[in-house]
């Protein structure tokens, strides 16, 4: 007799309500966590594209010994510069809409409306 059906137990296991009640918070609490990380990420976008854009007009970059503002990209950048570029683009582009309401349009949706602003 096979304990699976089609990729289902056959039989029933008996539920384990304190154990099914701990892993089902687990997973709620790790998606909440994730959410609001991705929430944060999205937000800061608009601090750090003006931070990006000081560090590279006051050569901050210079404290760390480095050579250049792309090899700063480099170290903090590492899989992508292209976002820094994009984060700097829409600090020294969209200067015409209050902080708040970029924050709520997300960096993705922001960089879109930079390519929009400089083709008019």
């Amino acid at each position: 007799m096979s304990w699976w059906d089609n990729g289902r137990p056959a039989v029933t296991p008996e539920l384990d309500r304190q154990r099914a009640a701990f892993v089902l918070g687990q997973i709620d609490r790790i998606l909440i966590w994730e959410k609001s990380k991705e929430q944060e990420r999205d937000v800061r976008f608009v601090e750090l594209g003006e931070y990006l854009c000081e560090v590279r007009s006051k050569q901050f970059w210079r404290l760390e010994k480095l050579e250049s503002f792309d090899q700063f990209l480099e170290k903090r950048f590492p899989e992508s510069r292209r976002k820094a570029y994009y984060l700097m683009a829409i600090h020294e582009t969209l200067t015409g809409i209050p902080k708040p309401q970029l924050k709520e349009v997300g960096w993705s949706k922001a960089a879109e409306l930079v390519k929009v602003v400089r083709r008019d």
